[in-house]
């Protein structure tokens, strides 16, 4: 279909149904599935570097995510979000395009999250239903200003649509030339901090933030809605339910977003992973 009829993408954008109103409308709490991971080049779980790099067999396991009760969308780059309409997978789903992908893993500009994926017109001309952005404020690399500025522009052209704006806000520095980053409280609040300021307005701004330690003292730093995520580094997903567990408990967290800690777990069983993580909610 791709080769023969590439108009059939727009076709399906304007053809799929949408849930009504904002994301938080039904006043319960969301899980939403995040694969935007391989355009950044990050494609490993646990100590396997190419586990999603099966573009088959990582949309099979999306479809069968996207098909569990309770799970209420997935974020993805133009590429997968594509590909899931052209299945028909994306139908009451909620639909974020990822948008800054350029600073792609272990190289020396990380830090430089260009935006290199969706542009808030295009989230509104394909029907989706928000945005996603990444920086992390980095003291000792100049590139993490360009990438505030390319993040508050991203805000405010998708409040200017009434879109949401899901930001992901981390402090890091580097370990022996690789990006780290820094989860202590007083870091993460930081970047809660920078977050919850950027655009010309933060009434359409939600934030997404790992589970760190004292995760309440963090988040009492902004009264934006929050969605929580654990690690994708292939690690006990029993921890990963207890973190999320916690986090539910605090106010201002509306839900979990979860990637390859969910779509790829040790047993192989993404029905069940994924039903444990909709359980919590």
């Amino acid at each position: 279909m791709r080769a023969t009829r590439p108009g059939a993408i727009a076709e399906a954008a304007a053809e799929r149904r949408r849930r009504e109103g904002p994301p938080g409308a039904a006043g319960r709490r969301l899980m939403i599935i995040a694969a935007d991971h391989p355009a950044r080049g990050a494609l490993g779980v646990g100590g396997d570097l190419t586990a999603t790099a099966d573009r088959c067999e990582f949309l099979d396991r999306l479809r069968t995510a996207l098909d569990r009760p309770g799970v209420d969308g997935v974020i993805g780059t133009p590429d997968i979000l594509e590909d899931l309409l052209l299945l028909g997978a994306l139908d009451g789903r909620l639909a974020i395009g990822s948008m800054n992908r350029g600073g792609l893993a272990g190289t020396a500009f990380e830090i430089d999250d260009r935006f290199t994926a969706y542009d808030a017109a295009a989230i509104a001309a394909s029907r989706l239903d928000g945005g996603r952005l990444l920086f992390r404020v980095d003291d000792s690399d100049p590139a993490t200003a360009r990438t505030l500025e390319a993040c508050a522009a991203a805000v405010s052209a998708l409040a200017r649509r009434r879109l949401p704006a899901l930001v992901e806000p981390l402090v890091a520095h580097r370990v022996d030339g690789r990006v780290r980053n820094l989860v202590t409280p007083e870091a993460m609040i930081r970047a809660v901090s920078v977050a919850a300021g950027l655009g010309v307005t933060s009434a359409y701004t939600w934030l997404k933030v790992p589970v760190v330690p004292e995760l309440a003292r963090v988040l009492a730093a902004t009264t934006l809605p929050t969605l929580v995520s654990v690690g994708d580094d292939g690690g006990d997903p029993h921890e990963a339910l207890d973190g999320w567990r916690r986090a539910l408990r605090i106010p201002g967290v509306r839900g979990l977003v979860a990637g390859r800690a969910l779509l790829y777990p040790p047993d192989g069983d993404v029905e069940a992973a994924v039903d444990a993580a909709a359980a919590l909610l």
